[in-house]
């Protein structure tokens, strides 16, 4: 047993040890379904807090020699696989963290260089009576424990892109990188299994991939291990019903991750804190900092800002994710900086609309955060002003709102401005302050249709009245009350025991201006 070859399971069972531990051992039956064949090259990327290192300490937990984890194991999903055994703590396992790698070094050399005597030295303990040819190359230690013990290996390696952030601009460096692991790992016959585990995914330079044979799951397309890119909604309804928590605003503040089959997957990091203090709130920056998302939205492309301001309001926008570079310092156009957005988790990819969103409250406030400390004029002030703008609601003044969302229009013109769809996103810029005491729905169905936009108090909240808000173009906002009242909309709120206030909003093409009328409705 030693540091990096062979490690014993401790990290693992820390995981399972703790307050909150959600199963993902059925991630272990893909990776023995391609132990040994074309298919054993994998690289999953994720964003920070989903859980990467904690797979990567499971992956090694499980296969290593210098453990002894079947009791451990037996609990979980995995042990009812019929090859739960076979693979079972059988096989030489190296794990490493490159980023412990690279914080001990002053480049990419004496990474290399660390990271292969340290792993030839534990070799070498492991397997004293092995005829090396040549002991300070690790790739040929390797092939020569392969040919006398035939022995194989599992290679697995967390923070694999480290490099690519600390070395944003060296290319010399990068591409030293790539060559080491490819070297290591491409058509050996001693590797079993190589598993890798970053935010990025796999650098592409020149013509051709130092690493092309490896099946890549990322964010934009995690295929059959979908499930286990965080929490399902199963899985995190039964930590609600465990913790007592409202699963509505649990979806509201950390679902948004959606792929294929209609699977949504929450941001795991941020459901754990959630349920373990028992308060909602914004968890993701106590792992990163709002700077980081700013950098990239500051970044001058055209079309980026208004992009920016559509999905705080709600709209999804098109991304061609087909030019980026799989690094975080090549940009040619939004696009790019978008698609980088989705691998940092920032926005979530649509796979058959091609659209990116924000996809929950959490994510949302760090980029409220970012734009207004940035240099976007009216954009800051719009939001800034919209807890004004819904206290102007709470105490029916309309004309303080129709002059509010006039500023919020001004700076979401580049939407298509002609029907009550356009004029739905610019209400929500205009009241983003409500996303603090309300869950907001579009489109409820009650009564007799669908109301435009529904504020339903936070349970925490419930001295706050509930708002329905009908939309009208070109019409006349006292009409969108009525429309109110004859379909009986408020009849989606008959369980709601507290006050609700209708408001009517039209936007008059003739003249350019906003029209408010708020009335208190009367059970």
């Amino acid at each position: 047993m030693g540091i990096y070859l062979n490690p014993d399971g401790s990290k693992f069972e820390e995981a399972v040890n703790s307050d909150i531990y959600v199963d993902k051992t059925g991630l272990l039956n893909y990776t023995n379904s391609v132990l040994h064949t074309m298919q054993k090259y994998l690289c999953i990327s994720r964003p920070r807090r989903f859980g990467k290192s904690m797979a990567a300490n499971m992956l090694s937990a499980y296969y290593s020699r210098g453990c002894d984890e079947k009791t451990l194991f037996s609990q979980f999903e995995i042990a009812r696989s019929d090859d739960f055994t076979e693979h079972l703590n059988r096989y030489n396992t190296i794990s490493v963290n490159m980023q412990e790698f690279l914080s001990r070094s002053k480049s990419i050399y004496e990474l290399i260089d660390r990271f292969k005597r340290l792993v030839i030295r534990e070799l070498k303990y492991e397997y004293p009576d092995v005829d090396y040819f040549d002991d300070t190359d690790l790739i040929e230690c390797m092939q020569d424990i392969y040919a006398q013990k035939k022995q194989t290996f599992i290679i697995i390696i967390d923070e694999w892109d480290c490099i690519f952030r600390e070395y944003k601009e060296d290319k010399n460096a990068q591409e030293k990188y790539l060559d080491f692991l490819r070297d290591l790992l491409k058509d050996k016959s001693y590797i079993h299994l190589a598993y890798m585990t970053g935010i990025l995914p796999i650098k592409k330079y020149g013509t051709h991939s130092a690493l092309n044979m490896f099946d890549e799951f990322s964010m934009i397309d995690p295929g059959p291990l979908a499930r286990y890119v965080g929490f399902t909604e199963d899985e995190v309804s039964d930590l609600c019903k465990k913790y007592q928590m409202d699963m509505a605003e649990i979806k509201s503040w950390y679902d948004g991750y959606t792929f294929e089959n209609g699977l949504s997957i929450y941001s795991p990091r941020s459901v754990v804190s959630c349920m373990r203090f028992g308060k909602i709130g914004n968890y993701w920056n106590q792992t990163e900092t709002f700077e980081a998302l700013r950098i990239y939205i500051d970044m001058n492309f055209e079309g980026l800002k208004d992009d920016v301001i559509s999905m705080i309001a709600g709209k999804s926008v098109p991304v061609n994710i087909g030019s980026f570079a799989n690094d975080m310092a090549t940009f040619h156009t939004e696009d790019d900086v978008l698609t980088l957005l989705i691998h940092l988790g920032y926005v979530s990819y649509d796979y058959d609309s091609k659209t990116v969103k924000i996809p929950n409250e959490e994510v949302r406030a760090e980029y409220v955060n970012s734009v207004a400390a940035s240099e976007w004029g009216e954009v800051s002030k719009s939001l800034k002003n919209s807890a004004d703008t819904l206290e102007a609601i709470w105490q029916k003044r309309p004309k303080q709102v129709a002059e509010a969302i006039k500023q919020a229009h001004f700076e979401t013109s580049h939407i298509q401005y002609n029907d009550e769809n356009a004029l739905s996103y610019t209400i929500s810029l205009a009241l983003y302050a409500a996303r603090n005491f309300y869950l907001i729905h579009r489109e409820l169905a009650g009564g007799k249709g669908f109301a435009d936009l529904v504020f339903i108090p936070r349970k925490k909240f419930p001295e706050k009245p509930a708002i329905i808000v009908e939309l009208k173009w070109n019409k006349a906002a006292k009409g969108a009350i009525e429309q109110i009242k004859n379909k009986e909309y408020c009849r989606s709120l008959e369980e709601y025991k507290g006050n609700i206030l209708l408001v009517g909003i039209n936007y008059s093409k003739k003249t350019k201006e906003h029209e408010c009328v708020i009335e208190e409705y009367l059970k």
